[in-house]
């Protein structure tokens, strides 16, 4: 079971952070990734961290956005700063078993190679 939280509305150049609690089963070994799903459009990958926690962005958000993920907690976190519209979306968190694929050599970004997707939480940033 994962269960998103700390989405919401804000303002274009202000900061959010989502949080994602796992339980139910144990991830060890899992890589954990962050995605998004605007209206009309294709859940995407946003961030990933593997189990060694190497941390994996997309191009439209690094530098801006910071994923951690504390297993002694069964959380993960998602810090978003410096929003913008573009980034209203419903947001979730999952898991995956590979840690490295190519051609990075980190998590997949691809949508199903994740599986046990929570709820998810709104992000809404206005102009």
């Amino acid at each position: 079971l994962l269960v998103e939280s700390g989405g919401g509305l804000v303002q274009t150049g202000g900061s959010l952070r989502l949080v994602c609690v796992y339980s139910g089963r144990t991830f060890d070994g899992y890589a954990m990734g962050w995605f998004r799903q605007a209206p009309g459009k294709e859940r995407e990958f946003v961030a990933a961290i593997t189990w060694s926690d190497s941390t994996f962005y997309d191009d439209s958000v690094r530098g801006r956005f910071a994923i951690q993920n504390f297993k002694d907690k069964n959380t993960l976190y998602l810090q978003m700063n410096s929003l913008q519209p573009e980034a209203t979306a419903v947001y979730y968190c999952a898991p995956t078993p590979k840690n490295s694929v190519p051609p990075s050599g980190g998590p997949p970004t691809s949508r199903y190679e994740y599986h046990a997707w929570g709820q998810g939480t709104q992000v809404t940033v206005s102009s």
